[in-house]
């Protein structure tokens, strides 16, 4: 596997799977409803999503910081870069895709944005776990 990908941790990856299993769907909905430019706008509407996460979690990833400032830092940065390329992609739909079905589109940008949010609650796997030599679940009494 690619070493940027691996970066990314099971949780992250878990949630881009949704969002590219979510914008298939939304897309055969566009096709459905709107025909060929419903495709390509559900298809749009979840890259942008897609792609603005991954760079957000890319760059949140970088060890390049130890301390508490250093890492609320990056993460703000990574943040920061989610906003401002999910802008950028945004506007570069729709300034060149004349035919955009704006529901297919923004349908899709917002349910795999929802989706990403989602990877905060997918776990690692509790084996792995490091600084732990309890075992997990812990024992309740």
């Amino acid at each position: 596997m690619n070493a940027g990908l691996r970066r990314l941790g099971k949780p992250v990856r878990t949630a881009v799977i949704w969002q590219a299993l979510a914008t298939a769907a939304l897309a055969l909905l566009g096709a459905l409803l709107a025909g060929f430019n419903g495709t390509i706008s559900a298809v749009l509407g979840g890259m942008v999503s897609m792609l603005s996460g991954v760079a957000a979690t890319l760059i949140a990833t970088r060890r390049t910081e130890d301390s508490a400032g250093g890492v609320l830092f990056m993460a703000l940065r990574a943040e920061g870069v989610r906003v401002v390329l999910i802008v950028i992609l945004l506007w570069l739909v729709l300034s060149t895709y004349r035919e955009v079905v704006a529901p297919a589109f923004f349908g899709a940008f917002v349910v795999t944005l929802l989706l990403f949010s989602a990877a905060f609650f997918i776990r690692e796997d509790s084996s792995q776990r490091p600084d732990s030599d309890q075992p997990w679940p812990p024992k309740q009494n």
